[in-house]
């Protein structure tokens, strides 16, 4: 079974899911801002502010020795001697000089100690004040912060809904279009729902394309039908003056040589018309699909590909591995394996054309001229034909390729130049037949 494919996001989900992108991006980088304030808060300025009161204290305290020690609502100083040292957890009684923000005693998590006049200082910060004042300048104006960004995200999601609103009701109108039969004037006639010109030009636009569209189809069909007629019957009335000429016994040999490559080269046309022809109705769906034996319709172009390659030495095989059925159109089935083994008849002067029917496949194989790397990856471009070839209109394998295609039917080629061409097509919902 083929991959199945994925249904894009529609538009108003794609928006929505921008926008909580977006909202996303914003509550993170505004927690990092905040983790950063707070970072900065705890690591700089509290560490700043116990230095530069510790120089203050020592400046006053080596002009007057009974300078009080800091005593405030958050900073509490300490001397660290026989006086005073009991006042201390006795964890902090050997903390060495510097700032330190984790002494592992609870209360106490920012401490500066300095050293000076034989005499160690100790300036204790209070935690608490840290993480209410962390508190109060970090989470509330992240909270804050965030609401509006929130509440702003929100209402521009809002706005981009509205403004695209438009867009997705077009696109509601266009896909409940009838895809076999779309009415154009139903689209322009709710133009008057849309609020924005934008989407009143594109729903133009897409009307005029509709009636275009369907205008070439009705062109198409119309010369389908003419088709049908006027190409058709000429080539069969060539064909039934050439059998008429060929029936006389008053015929030179050049002459029959003549008129049987003027059969020839009539079935030919007679082939490619039907062969464009079916391309051309494809679309009208109305192709009789039916249980094929891919079996018979190899042996019937075979044998008539035998009328044609009178005139040639070429042996025709045809090699049944089992009997396969397809369900398909006969006409297809038809046209593509009666391309295929023209098409190797015609680049075959002498030797074979073997025909393999295995289980789910068809392998064509000829031992004509064969064809170079390069000419087997372009084999299937319209008109292409290869280097040193004659013969042939170039249409062909590009009409084989497009009902490949059309049905799932896939087509290798594989080749070398004097060793002949192999060309397979896969069935891949082929029946044994009992």
């Amino acid at each position: 079974a083929g991959r199945q494919a994925v249904k894009p996001a529609g538009l108003r989900r794609r928006l929505g899911k921008t926008f909580l992108l977006q909202a996303a991006a914003i509550s993170v980088a505004t927690v990092m801002g905040i983790y950063l304030s707070g970072y900065i808060l705890e690591n700089f300025l509290i560490k700043e502010a116990l230095n530069r009161e510790a120089e203050h204290f020592w400046s006053r305290y080596e002009t007057d020795t009974a300078f009080q020690l800091p005593d405030t609502y958050n900073l509490t100083g300490y001397f660290l001697d026989d006086s005073s040292s009991s006042q201390l957890p006795k964890a902090l009684h050997s903390l060495p000089e510097g700032f330190l923000q984790d002494t592992g005693v609870p209360g106490f998590s920012f401490v500066s100690v300095d050293r000076r006049f034989d005499r160690k200082l100790v300036l204790v910060f209070d935690n608490e004040q840290v993480n209410r004042l962390a508190t109060w300048f970090g989470i509330v104006p992240l909270i804050f912060v965030l609401l509006v960004l929130y509440l702003s995200v929100w209402v521009a999601y809002r706005f981009s809904q509205r403004a695209v609103s438009p867009v997705v009701a077009l696109a509601a109108r266009v896909n409940s279009l009838d895809p076999v039969n779309p009415d154009a004037d139903d689209l322009v006639s709710q133009n008057h729902k849309l609020s924005d010109e934008e989407s009143v030009i594109l729903s133009n636009a897409l009307a005029n394309f509709i009636n275009r569209i369907k205008s070439f189809v009705d062109r198409e069909r119309q010369f389908t039908q003419d088709a049908s007629h006027e190409l058709r019957t000429p080539l069969t009335v060539i064909g039934i003056a050439a059998d008429v000429l060929l029936a006389r016994s008053d015929l030179p040999d050049a002459a029959i040589t003549d008129i049987s490559r003027i059969k020839r080269s009539a079935r030919d046309m007679q082939e490619l018309v039907e062969a464009l022809l079916l391309l051309a109705r494809e679309s009208d769906n109305k192709l009789n699909v039916e249980d094929i034996c891919i079996n018979d319709v190899v042996h019937r172009e075979i044998e008539q590909l035998k009328l044609l390659a009178a005139d040639k030495p070429v042996e025709f095989k045809q090699i049944d591995t089992c009997r396969v059925s397809v369900t398909a159109p006969q006409r297809v089935l038809e046209v593509m394996l009666g391309n295929l083994l023209r098409n190797a008849l015609s680049y075959t002067d002498r030797g074979s054309v073997d025909v393999e029917i295995g289980r789910d496949n068809v392998k064509i194989t000829d031992s004509g001229i064969g064809m170079e790397s390069a000419d087997v990856y372009k084999a299937f471009e319209l008109y292409f034909r290869g280097v040193n070839r004659s013969g042939g209109y170039g249409i062909g394998l590009s009409i084989v390729k497009r009902l490949s295609d059309r049905f799932h039917w896939p087509v290798e080629i594989s080749s070398r130049p004097g060793a002949g061409t192999t060309v397979i097509i896969r069935f891949p919902e082929a029946t044994m037949d009992a």
